[in-house]
């Protein structure tokens, strides 16, 4: 079975997107560095949040038009109900954080 990732071929925009991640978290601790405002750096930490999110519901699309649509159409069920099991697991913790 392929074990290409869903999202290979845009592995570029999800780096790019991190990377954006990356530096508004370095930017909420000068925030709180510099002493800022308590509601703007939580205005900051819902932004970031919410960016993550983004990346995280983008990736699941990716793998179930991806490694979930490939598994079923392999005709083998198993590997179908491993990869749907994988994706309801990873929707649980998505709705659980």
């Amino acid at each position: 079975m392929d074990t290409t990732p869903g999202y290979a071929d845009r592995k570029d925009d999800v780096l790019k997107r991190l990377r954006r991640i990356e530096g508004q978290a370095r930017g909420l601790q000068r925030m709180v560095e510099a002493d800022t405002y308590c509601i703007d750096v939580l205005t900051q930490v819902s932004a970031t949040t919410k960016a993550l999110q983004a990346v995280a519901l983008s990736l699941l699309e990716e793998h179930l038009s991806h490694c979930v649509a490939d598994a079923a159409a392999s005709g083998d069920d198993d590997a179908a109900r491993a990869k749907l099991d994988e994706a309801s697991a990873a929707i649980a913790r998505l709705v659980r954080s």
